[in-house]
């Protein structure tokens, strides 16, 4: 089982001694944080990190995602991504920073564009924490016209959108493809389906498939973590298989989330789990969901 290969689909990097990072080094708390207390990820986390925590599995590449650097320079933490996949060989691929609304959205994907290790960029959209009616439009949302206006840019330099939002703004992203249909949406952490009620897993479910059934779609499964639990079989085992169920298997893409998810989950730990899952698999969906559709979406160096 160790020797699959893998390319990790969605990890991070940060060198707090760069001063980049406000919500890591102190100057910015997240009150909010879906996992509760992060202290423990409050220092440096650098690839001789990534590799211990990988422990005897194959990551033979993996996909960079931006990490809330300081948003007055996103294109710094591209310049320093790039210097450090020059540097070490890793990471392979990165998803850059961008804020669609803002007046420079076009300079800034100009700017990502022109390092040859950037395929994507993630903004986090406004969001409501519950599930409470959303006004189509409101500001910094995916359906804000200035957003859009931003958005629309993506295909002009062949750049995919990678989405964290809640499950229960999918209906939103799936308006944002099919008006888009020319840009793929990754979907990052599953569509987080952090309610585990019986009521909260179904409405989970219903999301991700009316989202799923754009074509232009694609998801990460990771993040699936539970404050305070280490790995809660039963409950994640399922959102696994109804995820490959609802995409297929050459739209899924597994990913450690590292060292966010350390919080809950030894890296190790994960992948054991990814692996046990999709054991009875072809060998060739486990190749795809692994490594092959990684290669497929992000064409890493």
């Amino acid at each position: 089982m160790t020797s699959q290969p893998i390319i990790d689909a969605h990890h991070h990097l940060w060198d707090l001694n760069l001063r980049k990072h406000p919500w890591l080094d102190g100057r910015r708390e997240i009150s909010t944080f879906r996992y509760g207390n992060y202290s423990k990820i409050m220092k440096n986390y650098l690839l001789s990190d990534y590799q211990k925590d990988w422990a005897n599995h194959t990551i033979v590449k993996s996909i960079y995602v931006e990490a809330e650097w300081d948003p007055n320079d996103p294109i710094g933490e591209t310049e320093w991504v790039q210097r450090y996949h020059d540097e070490t060989g890793f990471p392979n691929a990165m998803v850059a920073q961008i804020w669609f609304e803002q007046e420079n959205a076009n300079d800034i994907l100009q700017g990502h564009s022109a390092f040859p290790i950037v395929r994507s960029v993630r903004q986090k959209p406004k969001t409501n924490a519950t599930q409470k009616p959303f006004d189509f439009g409101e500001p910094g949302s995916m359906s804000d016209p200035k957003f859009r206006k931003g958005y629309r840019k993506l295909s002009k330099y062949g750049l995919h959108y990678d989405l964290q939002t809640p499950w229960w703004h999918l209906r939103e992203a799936a308006d944002l493809a099919q008006t888009f249909p020319e840009t793929l949406i990754i979907l990052n952490h599953t569509g987080l389906p952090a309610d585990r009620s019986p009521e909260g897993l179904k409405n989970w479910l219903a999301a991700i498939q009316e989202f799923a059934f754009e074509p232009n779609t694609a998801v990460k499964i990771s993040g699936i973590g539970v404050q305070d639990a280490l790995w809660v079989d039963n409950e994640n085992s399922w959102i696994i298989l109804k995820t490959i169920e609802t995409f297929g298997v050459n739209r899924c893409m597994f990913a450690s989330n590292f060292p966010v998810d350390s919080l809950c989950t030894p890296m190790e730990i994960i992948y054991n789990k990814f692996k046990t899952i999709v054991k009875n698999y072809p060998l060739e969906s486990q190749a795809a969901l692994f490594h092959d559709n990684a290669v497929n979406f992000y064409k890493p160096l």
